[in-house]
């Protein structure tokens, strides 16, 4: 009798969004709950939305920038691999990304990504972060980048399981 090989089984991961920002259109969050529930049981998939902080009345976008920074680092499970969503941030291919995942998988890293507000995020936090990631060039509305962005994880994902969903 010889046992059946089976690939190594990847530790349970967890990976949080935090996005600024509510009341997005249903299209919006019926696409993000599409693509997470993909995930399967080996990623434990969170999206916390955080209260966008009004401007206007004299308050400031570097004002409101901070209020928001204190309820985003309030959201950000103790601990967690930092990434900030950021213009200025690297910019991985699809393949890149499930390398990063199967590099936090290994190591355990539970893995938690900002998406900042209208105005974007003060320094101090994105000083604060293990990396700076861009899914684009382009300026993108807030709830298309948190469709994107889980669309990204679960291809990377589908990407390390030889899912046939990613084609190069």
């Amino acid at each position: 009798f010889q046992a059946a090989s089976f690939p190594p089984r990847h530790p349970n991961m967890n990976i949080t969004i935090l996005a600024v920002g509510t009341k997005m259109p249903h299209w919006v969050t019926e696409a993000v709950n599409e693509y997470s529930k993909r995930f399967g049981r080996d990623i434990h998939y969170t999206l916390k939305e955080i209260k966008p902080e009004k401007r206007g009345a004299g308050i400031s976008s570097a004002q409101g920038m901070a209020a928001e920074e204190k309820r985003i680092l309030e959201a950000i499970p103790q601990g967690a691999f930092l990434i900030i969503l950021d213009e200025r941030g690297k910019a991985p291919t699809s393949v890149e990304l499930a390398e990063h995942i199967k590099s936090w998988q290994q190591n355990g890293e539970h893995v938690c990504f900002v998406i900042g507000g209208a105005d974007g995020m003060t320094d101090r936090l994105k000083q604060q972060a293990r990396m700076m990631m861009r899914l684009s060039s382009l300026t993108l509305p807030h709830g298309m980048v948190r469709v994107l962005l889980t669309e990204q994880l679960y291809r990377a994902v589908s990407i390390l399981h030889n899912h046939p969903y990613h084609r190069e």
